[in-house]
């Protein structure tokens, strides 16, 4: 019955294999194109996917400077390019990788959560603008968790992988902090420090924190007991 078994996985391999790559190429895809209208949106005076909102009176750079510093842009970006390289190769594997991977899954999905849960109720969202979102706060989190649960591989990560994984979150809280003290601009309502007071902004950040490394110690669990489509 095992060498059965066995011999099953082996034969299935080659299958599964295809069907991650096709999955992360289109993961890959959707960010893409979704990345491609936010900056025609910029660049036309479009409304963006994270407040619906258009600002006009700062300039095409500072439009630039504030969508690419934006959470959601950088985390759906580290996504796009961890799908790229998973779409080449699935079982591609590394201590800087198994970080990265680990990245992309953390942040997407609190990029997600929190789209959902805080930012969402708070726009009304149309047209392109609506499009984007759709590829950035829904499609982009849950297809990559989706891939992940289904495809693995796993074990990769490690206490230190998940350690290692929180630096580039806290970094850029750091620089939010720092740049909407000295210009007076934060990408998200519930950071923004001017409306809400220091001790309100850090509060809510804080939160976001607190379900993030609950949700980095489920991953880390998920990756040690739950068996993966795909081994090396």
């Amino acid at each position: 019955m095992r060498s059965t078994t066995s011999a099953a996985r082996t034969a299935s391999a080659p299958r599964l294999v295809t069907a991650s790559r096709v999955v992360y190429l289109l993961i890959a895809v959707i960010i893409a194109i979704s990345l491609v209208i936010q900056i025609v949106l910029v660049i036309t005076g479009g409304a963006d996917a994270r407040s619906g909102g258009v600002d006009m009176s700062v300039g095409l750079a500072t439009r630039f400077a504030r969508i690419f510093s934006a959470f959601t842009i950088l985390s759906n970006l580290i996504v796009l390019t961890v799908s790229v390289l998973l779409a080449i190769d699935p079982l591609r594997d590394g201590r800087l990788w198994r970080v990265a991977r680990l990245d992309a899954l953390l942040s997407i999905v609190i990029t997600g959560i929190v789209y959902a849960v805080v930012l969402a109720p708070q726009v009304n969202l149309t047209g392109w603008a609506l499009v984007i979102t759709i590829g950035f706060h829904y499609l982009s989190p849950w297809l990559t968790l989706g891939a992940w649960l289904v495809f693995g591989p796993r074990p990769r990560f490690t206490w230190s992988t998940v350690a290692w994984a929180f630096l580039w979150p806290l970094a850029w809280v750091v620089f939010t902090f720092i740049r909407g003290g000295i210009t007076g601009w934060y990408p998200y309502p519930f950071l923004d420090a001017t409306q809400l007071g220091f001790d309100g902004a850090v509060r809510n950040a804080l939160m976001v924190l607190v379900v993030a490394i609950v949700f980095a110690v489920l991953l880390k669990l998920v990756d040690r007991v739950l068996p993966a489509a795909l081994r090396r």
